[in-house]
């Protein structure tokens, strides 16, 4: 076994046959809701997690339809869209918390999981974004821009990342959001 420090939260990492895999999801990283009311990772164990990072004045914005259509498809299943409004990519999501819950609510009719903006580059990147695009993650590297999405198991583990321009309802995602499903 291996520990690695993701700002501040140690994660241990499995090393299996003398190859480390990546590390689980690291389950008390804290999360501000978009309400103010703070919560961990934990609350989402063993359910399949589509973590995208959102904004309200993107061409991308669109896709919060469509995100909102795959959870209430797969919810019952064990399904959670969580949505991050991050304002790093063209000054895209300037709104206060309360702004961006009453677009997103009144706009796209969102129901997932929304929470405080975050910074996902830089050294203020937040832990949860230190651990999906950081140098120990399958598939690490800076977020490009609003709406990279990112698949996690129920198990914790990183299974694909979507760029922006992949719709959330396009046959890619779809098939991997039912595979990780099939996984108990």
């Amino acid at each position: 076994m291996r520990s690695i420090l993701l700002s501040g939260f140690v994660v241990t990492a499995l090393c299996a046959m003398g190859a480390e895999t990546e590390p689980v999801v690291p389950w008390s990283v804290k999360l501000v809701g978009i309400d103010g009311r703070e919560i961990t990772l934990e609350t989402f164990k063993g359910k399949v997690l589509l973590i995208v990072n959102v904004a309200s004045r993107c061409g991308f914005t669109p896709q919060y339809e469509a995100l909102e259509q795959i959870y209430r498809k797969y919810r019952d299943r064990g399904f959670v869209v969580l949505g991050f409004p991050c304002n790093q990519f063209g000054n895209q999501e300037p709104g206060t918390n309360e702004e961006i819950k009453d677009f997103c609510t009144s706009k796209y009719g969102v129901s997932f999981p929304l929470f405080s903006k975050i910074e996902v580059n830089g050294p203020n990147r937040h832990p949860l974004y230190q651990w999906l695009a950081g140098p120990q993650s399958p598939v690490a590297g800076d977020i490009k821009w609003n709406f990279t999405k990112f698949l996690v198991g129920r198990n914790g583990r990183i299974l694909r990342r979507f760029e922006s321009r992949v719709r959330p309802d396009s046959e890619e995602v779809l098939k991997a959001v039912e595979d990780a499903l099939a996984v108990k």
